[in-house]
């Protein structure tokens, strides 16, 4: 039998949270892990014995934990299954980072593995679908934190049908937009390509070296005006979602 069949949802948030220490600082003690899950020592020494039992970790009283083959291999299908509904509900759905990470810590434990690929499959479908693509998503994203309200939904009616008319009479197949920093993810590092004309940020950006192929890093994305947070040669950046929309990027 499986190790992955044999594991509770608590013994499972006791292999993601060793998994994720020993990521942080290669040395995991007990206290460590009562630390992380906010629980007793007692309960973190039951969870331990009970996952050594099941040959997942390598754990002695006073002496560091380590996984076992078995154990990482366990411990990483949680991480992923968890990782995969976060970035879900973030990047599809439009929800707070922390809400959608709570609500996978829910749901990672009992999703069936064909239900969990399909989530990664329609992520995908969706960001290079040149009928929806990463603007659709941004569609989306605008949709869920303006109460519903669109202000272009005619403009943007007119240009797909003007894009299909197109399309049928051969001048051109319908594209997917180009990447911007509105599709980056906090914490992820892309390469920019273009920066659009807009003469208040291009002064900031010139001021600061800024050009097309450097690479940047997203620090934060904001759930209520979808803001971002540009890490640019360790300063910090503001952008607008204009602005931000306005810079073209490819995945590092």
């Amino acid at each position: 039998m499986e190790a992955k069949e044999q594991l509770s949802a608590s013994m499972e948030d006791y292999l993601e949270a060793i998994f994720q220490i020993i990521a942080d600082q290669e040395a995991v003690r007990p206290k460590d892990i009562a630390e992380r899950l906010s629980v007793s020592n007692a309960s973190v020494t039951g969870a331990l014995r009970s996952l050594s039992e099941k040959g997942l970790i390598n754990y002695a009283p006073y002496d560091v934990i380590t996984l076992t083959p078995r154990g990482k291999k366990a411990a990483k299908d949680v991480v992923r299954r968890h990782s995969v509904l976060r970035d879900f509900f973030v990047n599809v759905l439009a929800i707070d980072f922390d809400a959608a990470d709570d609500a996978a810590c829910r749901m990672e434990h009992n999703i069936p593995a064909v239900v969990l690929e399909r989530f990664i499959e329609f992520a995908r479908f969706i960001e290079v679908c040149p009928r929806g693509g990463g603007q659709l998503l941004s569609g989306f994203r605008y949709h869920c934190t303006h109460d519903g309200k669109m202000d272009d939904c005619e403009t943007c009616i007119s240009t797909i049908l003007e894009h299909v008319k197109t399309g049928e009479k051969g001048e051109g197949a319908l594209k997917p937009r180009p990447l911007t920093l509105l599709d980056v993810n906090p914490g992820e590092r892309c390469k920019i390509l273009a920066i659009k004309k807009r003469s208040g940020m291009n002064k900031r950006l010139i001021e600061m070296g800024v050009a097309a192929g450097d690479v940047v890093e997203v620090a934060r994305v904001s759930p209520d005006n979808g803001a971002v947070d540009l890490i640019v040669r360790d300063y910090r950046l503001p952008l607008n979602p204009d602005e931000a929309a306005g810079i073209e990027v490819a995945a590092c």
